[in-house]
């Protein structure tokens, strides 16, 4: 018996040792997955952060106000210009995708609203999709009048907020990935609908600042005056004016860029 209890023991200190380095190489394995998701998470956030600190520059700048404007690095609505003017530029916008949401209320830019249907949409956005699918940001978003709820609406790259004239709505668009191309996740949200925007030609003007709607009826009305003297292009009929936003809400209200713009046309000869 005595011999058997001193081979044994043996048996059991290597076993017990083999236990003990088990779990030592186990919270050294997970400690070192830990620091190296720690740091890919900390690389991601650093990337993010730097899309905002450093701000791409893909407009021209007209006056110093637009020179002061920035936009984060983020994908936006691809366009060409077609003139430029000391009052607006004329651009040529490729198609893009959109998802948007009708929002409550009367106003375009009231704060509650406007927040309800930026969560709706950003939930979409994040995961909240058939495809459970985080999808990335993109700018600017958009807000633009419709003309009724039963409007088609095209898809685009920023958000795009509509009001409907006999209706009084607006809806609010963001601008999905181009790399989806039409094989977007679906919503999961009902208030939530999925278009694309067909290529056109837009009159737009950029200003500083925080958004209301007294500034853009505004900014509407002196566009409109100013294309009556445009040689070239007149505005199209039934256009209803669009509000693009390129920056969240901490920019400082003189580095941010808003942009108003109306659907033109070509003049016959």
């Amino acid at each position: 018996m005595a011999v058997n209890r001193s081979s044994s023991a043996p048996a059991q200190r290597r076993n017990g040792m083999s236990a003990l380095e088990a779990r030592i190489s186990l919270v050294i394995a997970l400690a070192s997955q830990t620091s190296s998701l720690s740091q890919k998470l900390l690389t991601e956030l650093a990337s993010e952060t730097a899309k905002y600190v450093f701000p791409k520059r893909i407009f021209e700048s007209r006056n110093l106000e637009e020179a002061l404007m920035s936009v984060p690095d983020l994908e936006t609505v691809k366009f060409k210009v077609l003139k430029l003017t000391d009052q607006y530029e004329i651009r040529e916008v490729e198609p893009y995708f959109v998802a948007e949401a009708t929002m409550p209320g009367k106003s375009g830019f009231d704060l509650n609203g406007a927040s309800q249907s930026f969560n709706t949409l950003a939930e979409f956005l994040f995961g909240k999709n058939t495809k459970k699918e985080s999808m990335a940001m993109t700018t600017p978003v958009i807000t633009r009048r419709t003309q009724s709820d039963g409007e088609k609406m095209e898809m685009t790259t920023p958000v795009i907020t509509k009001r409907a004239e006999d209706q009084e709505k607006w809806r609010m668009s963001f601008v999905m990935p181009s790399k989806y191309g039409s094989d977007l996740p679906l919503p999961k949200d009902s208030s939530v609908t999925i278009k694309e925007v067909p290529r056109k030609t837009l009159a737009v003007v950029a200003f500083s600042g925080f958004v209301n709607d007294e500034e853009v009826k505004a900014r509407e009305s002196r566009l409109r005056t100013a294309l009556k003297g445009d040689a070239e292009f007149q505005v199209k009929d039934g256009a209803l004016v669009e509000v693009a936003q390129y920056n969240p809400p901490f920019t400082l209200p003189f580095t941010r860029r808003n942009e108003i713009s109306l659907e033109v046309e070509r003049k016959q000869e």
